[in-house]
Order: structure tokens, then sequence, then C-alpha cells
């Protein structure tokens, strides 16, 4: 079974992150497909919105660290990061339904997406300074715009978990729904915006968006600094003690 699976129905390319037994881990292969779904999905002109999920107890737990260390040369056309910049790029809607662990880049990419829904399983998580490292994904900028400065330095700077009601107060996700809906709800979401006028769409989403060269900047000054983390002491302290658990 493809690691990463994509279906189109009713105008909606849904992506499914389907990689159970690691916890839907990403490997720089998964990244690969994810950016080359999406390129696909935006030059199709009948998708018009883009769902992507994981399976009911798990959206992803992160990166796939062991996979990670053996490709530790970051640059812009590393898998990663690839991706990262392509969602900031991004011209069609993304909407996301998030069940069980939202680790790391599981929640960061929800600041890229238009609609974000959870059920009550979801657990979210920013531990890169726990790992040793930096955010990404221009989270070091967004973040704080979302929530504010103080709860962000909370949120980056312990690193700690919080659950879907906080992510809704926070306004990181739209809103919590029933497990056994949730799939079905973000589904009819998407599938609502890919009815409405595309050039319109497209338009208003540009006009609500944060200063895309800003945005960029801010990527690739992480990227810098997330390049120089991974390779210090003190992160391959903490990996190794990671791979060991």
């Amino acid at each position: 079974m493809s690691t990463i699976q994509v279906k189109d129905e009713q105008g909606v390319r849904i992506i499914t992150i389907n990689r159970p037994e690691k916890r839907n881990a990403l490997s720089l292969e998964m990244y690969t497909n994810l950016t080359e779904y999406l390129i696909q999905g935006e030059s199709d002109n009948a998708i018009h919105s883009f769902l992507i999920k994981g399976q009911q107890d798990c959206f992803t737990s992160g990166n796939d660290v062991a996979d990670f260390l053996k490709n530790s040369n970051l640059d812009s056309e590393h898998p990663a990061f690839k991706f990262l910049f392509h969602l900031l790029d991004l011209k069609k809607p993304l909407v996301a339904a998030v069940t069980g662990a939202a680790v790391g880049i599981g929640t960061t990419l929800l600041l890229h997406c238009d609609l974000v829904y959870a059920d009550n399983t979801a657990k979210f998580q920013l531990p890169f300074v726990n790992l040793a490292l930096v955010p990404e994904a221009g989270a070091s900028l967004l973040l704080p715009q979302l929530v504010g400065p103080q709860k962000a330095a909370e949120l980056l700077l312990l690193g700690e978990s919080f659950d879907a009601e906080t992510a809704k107060t926070l306004n990181i996700i739209n809103d919590v729904i029933p497990s056994e809906s949730i799939f079905d709800f973000a589904l009819a979401q998407a599938v609502k915006l890919a009815k409405q006028p595309p050039q319109a769409l497209q338009a208003t989403r540009a006009l609500l968006g944060t200063n895309k060269d800003l945005v960029r900047q801010q990527m690739k000054d992480e990227l810098a600094q997330f390049a120089v983390r991974l390779k210090s002491d003190e992160a391959r302290t903490r990996f190794e003690a990671f791979l060991k658990k």
C-alpha cells in the first residue's frame, strides 16, 4: 500500500497519509509524493480544493527521524522543505482533518491550511526545541501572529502537547468535530470550497494571506538555523535518546 494515497472526488483531491505502522511519520519519499500530488492537483482544472488527513488514530507523528538524519544536508531542494515552500505557494484551498497525533510538521502545516477540523483525540505538539532544533514552515512568524507572542513562546519553547479544545481557543483549528463524522465533515467543507467560483476563491485567499515574501524569508531563515542545529552535538544527543526510546 502506498504511504501517501490520493483520490479525486467531487472536485476535491483527498490526500491520505498512510503509514500507520510508523504513526504516519513522514519519510523524504513521502514528502516528495505529497509535493507531486499538490502540483498535479494545482494544474488539474477538475480539482478545486485539497483535503489532507491521516488515519482515525493518527494524523502524523512528524518526521521519520532515522530517514531525516540520513539526509541531513538541508537546502530549499530538500524534500521536506520543498514541500513546505510549495504549501506557501499553493493557490487552491487546503482543508485538514486532524485525528490523533499531530506532531511537529503535523501542527505547522496547519498554519498553511484554509480550514482545519480536529476530533477530541487530536493532540498537537511543537517539540522542536525539545529536539534541539528550531521551528519550520514559517511557524516562528505565523504562530505569534495567530496566537500572540506570549502563547507562541509557550508552545514553541516548552514544546508541550495541547488538545483540540485548546487548539480551537487559539484559532489553530476551526472546530472540534465528533470522531465518527470528522472525515465526512471535512470532505463536505472541501466540496463546498470546490463549488465556489475558483478565480474569486483564489483571489480572496491571496488577499487573506500573510505577506508571502515575508513568510518565505522567515522560512529561509528557519531553514538556515535548522540546518545548523541538526548537526549540533545537543541535537545528536537528543536524537540518539529519541531513537533508543
